[in-house]
Parts: C-alpha cells; sequence; structure tokens
C-alpha cells in the first residue's frame, strides 16, 4: 500500500501538488507566520536528514517530458515520515488550502523508488486522481 497526500486542485503544471509542494509555495509566497515558518523549516530540514530526495538521487525523475505528471508517494511502511505529515496538513488548513489523503496498491507506473518512497507517473492523463481511497 502506497500513501499520498495532495492538494485539490491541479497545479498550474496540470497534476495535483503533494503536501510538501503546497508548503513550500506558502513559504515562498511569505504567507506563513514566524511561528508557521520556524515549524516548516525544521520540518522541511528532518524531512531532508531522514530521507532521500528523489531530484537528489536521479535529476530527471522529475523531467517533464521523460515523466509527465509524476508525484511521490509514501511506502505505508514509512510510518515515522507519514506521521509528521500532520503538521504540514495543520499548516496548510490554516491557510485554507484543503489536502487529502490517498491510498493505493498500484498510484501508476514507478520510475523511482527507495526504501521510504516511490515516484510514479498515474497512467492515463498524468493530472487525474491516482485511484485509491481519499
Amino acid at each position: 500500500m502506497y500513501v499520498r497526500f495532495q492538494g485539490t486542485q491541479r497545479h498550474e503544471r496540470g497534476h495535483y501538488p503533494g503536501v510538501f509542494v503546497l508548503a513550500n509555495e506558502l513559504a515562498a509566497q511569505g504567507r506563513l507566520t514566524e511561528e508557521q515558518y520556524r515549524f516548516w523549516r525544521a520540518g522541511n530540514d528532518w524531512y531532508d536528514t531522514h530521507y532521500p530526495n528523489p531530484s537528489h538521487v536521479d535529476a530527471r525523475v522529475y523531467d517533464r517530458e521523460l515523466h509527465p505528471g509524476a508525484v511521490a508517494w509514501f511506502k505505508e511502511s514509512a510510518g515515522h515520515l507519514i506521521g509528521r505529515v500532520a503538521g504540514y496538513l495543520e499548516l496548510l488548513a490554516a491557510h485554507g488550502v484543503e489536502c487529502h489523503r490517498l491510498e493505493s496498491t498500484d498510484p501508476g507506473r514507478v520510475v523511482y523508488e527507495d526504501a521510504y518512497q516511490i515516484v510514479v507517473v498515474p497512467a492515463g492523463d498524468p493530472g487525474r486522481r491516482p485511484p485509491g481511497r481519499a
């Protein structure tokens, strides 16, 4: 089983952005309070330390032409990573950004995998909502 947290509105690139993209955009836009910014910065630093960034392993993993609509999913076994997403969801909710948890056994064609996550290209329309429970 795989788990993904994503927004409910398509991103300008056509896909549904994940929880980290959404939080990073709020920070880049200067919309976070000081406390929220500290949480976001510490959270991102923690994730950077505790699991690989697929883009650092393979710079082409999110290439729009090579892997259109590629998105990351946690492996269900990465509970210690999934559990920390709750703070990001609270941060997004405070700014009116809706996010859903999706679960799927087959979210798409795997283009990257490590011990904690996969990156997939969804079948069909790369921007479609993947199969699974919301």
